[in-house]
């Protein structure tokens, strides 16, 4: 082959070389940043319980008692079937990591019955179930507590007998809240929602800024809203004196769903960070951050 033809090949060669890199290149590339548009962990995968731990009351932190917390058909399940019934044996299922300023969504269905029990008081249990805010570590809990020093999204279903019962009340074990700017130390409060009876899916929301405002919000309108939150009040018991420390500002800590009772499906758990890069300069800038974390920020 002569010399020219050899170099003219050999030109054709990278030049279709570069292009298919080129090519390769923007197909890997990543999208570019919306700031606008919401980033949604995945805090629940869909397929198995890792970055989750139980903890029952009675029982070591770690022990998924009588395998009530389980993975079927794309679920993260609920259930009381291999129970032989239930001794106040309390549990929740806790997230690896904590958050301070985030927005917390779960899409819940109750199904099934309620575990058998011989106690006689447990009928505000019936489809019941909570979304725990802002708790201390779960290793702090003591092996008998039944409920985390949390604030409590509460879940509760209708009973389909014509009563009003909402959904996403508030509930405060070993906590307190200001509304209105008034101390608010009853343990419940309802929210304005309207009633969710049978087995449909619902979903609820909480839009936590750390101490500063939060709100509950069912199916994209906000049915609760309060201030403040602290250390403080009763119904989380027995709790360790250094942990629970009353008048202290919760600013953040774990999430954790429930097992109190009542048979539930989660078909979604998903969180949107809200402290993170706010400079519109950076590349990963978003501008719905409402805790600023310049760490956060990269450049390009």
């Amino acid at each position: 082959m002569m010399p020219r033809m050899k170099n003219l090949l050999a030109v054709v060669f990278c030049g279709a070389a570069a292009v298919g890199l080129a090519a390769q290149s923007r197909s890997t590339a990543r999208p570019a940043n919306n700031p606008d548009q919401k980033e949604w962990i995945q805090l629940f995968n869909g397929r198995n319980l890792d970055g989750w731990t139980p903890k029952f009351a009675h029982h070591d932190l770690g022990e998924n008692l009588n395998d009530t917390f389980r993975v079927e058909d794309g679920l993260l399940k609920v259930r009381y079937d291999k129970w032989p019934i239930f001794k106040d044996e309390f549990g929740h299922l806790f997230y690896k990591d904590p958050f301070s300023y985030y927005i917390i969504a779960a899409e819940y269905r109750f199904v099934g019955e309620q575990v058998h029990t011989d106690r006689k008081d447990l009928g505000w249990a019936v489809r019941n179930n909570g979304l725990m805010l802002d708790s201390p570590a779960p290793s702090t809990m003591m092996k008998d507590q039944d409920f985390p020093i949390s604030l409590e999204v509460q879940l509760l279903g209708g009973l389909s007998d014509g009563r009003p019962r909402s959904t996403a009340n508030l509930c405060t074990p070993g906590t307190n809240v200001y509304m209105n700017g008034q101390l608010r130390t009853a343990h419940c409060t309802n929210s304005t929602s309207k009633t969710y009876d049978g087995d449909q899916w619902v979903r609820v929301e909480a839009v936590v800024h750390g101490n500063e405002l939060l709100q509950h919000v069912v199916e994209g309108q906000v049915v609760l809203e309060y201030t403040k939150p602290e250390i403080g009040g009763g119904q989380a018991s027995p709790t360790d004196p250094k942990v629970k420390v009353d008048g202290t500002p919760l600013t953040g800590g774990y999430i954790s769903i429930q097992a109190e009772t009542a048979p539930i499906d989660f078909r979604k758990i998903e969180l949107v960070n809200l402290e993170g890069c706010s400079d519109p300069k950076a590349a990963n800038y978003k501008s719905y951050i409402v805790k600023s974390n310049p760490s956060a920020c990269k450049y390009k």
